[in-house]
């Protein structure tokens, strides 16, 4: 996947080993904290955070393997992982076409936005704290 330079700020996400790689210009649409039990298995933690940034944004360096599935929303879900350390690193929805989300995790970024919004909070782990004035939904963000 290539894209145009604009001269926005660029940000590099990257699997364990460094062989599977995400350049993303600017910032994100959106920054998302997940619940549901298919983030939770997909990133081996008790939530899944994901920043979404439009496909043109994006550049992909590196092999990865995908494995899809069926969402909530009975649409595809594909995640993407690095076939050296099976690191998670981007993930495409055919709920969102155009739209790629990159692990949070995967750039290593402390200062990296907070979520904006925290879905599928009806199989959050109780003793998880999440930034406050953010929405909570307990399913997606229809509800």
């Amino acid at each position: 996947m290539h894209f145009k330079t604009t001269g926005l700020q660029m940000k590099r996400a990257q699997c364990n080993c460094g062989a599977l790689t995400a350049e993303v210009e600017g910032e994100p649409e959106a920054v998302v904290a997940c619940s549901c039990t298919d983030c939770q298995r997909r990133t081996g933690s008790v939530i899944g955070v994901g920043a979404y940034y439009p496909a043109e944004r994006v550049r992909i360096s590196g092999a990865s393997t995908s494995w899809e599935r069926e969402a909530a929303s009975g649409k595809k879900f594909r995640q993407n992982f690095c076939p050296v350390c099976g690191s998670s690193v981007f993930f495409t929805a055919d709920l969102k076409p155009g739209i790629i989300g990159i692990a949070v995790g995967a750039f290593a970024d402390k200062d990296f936005p907070k979520p904006m919004r925290s879905v599928w909070e009806q199989s959050h782990h109780a003793w998880l704290g999440l930034p406050e004035g953010i929405p909570h939904f307990p399913r997606g963000r229809a509800g």
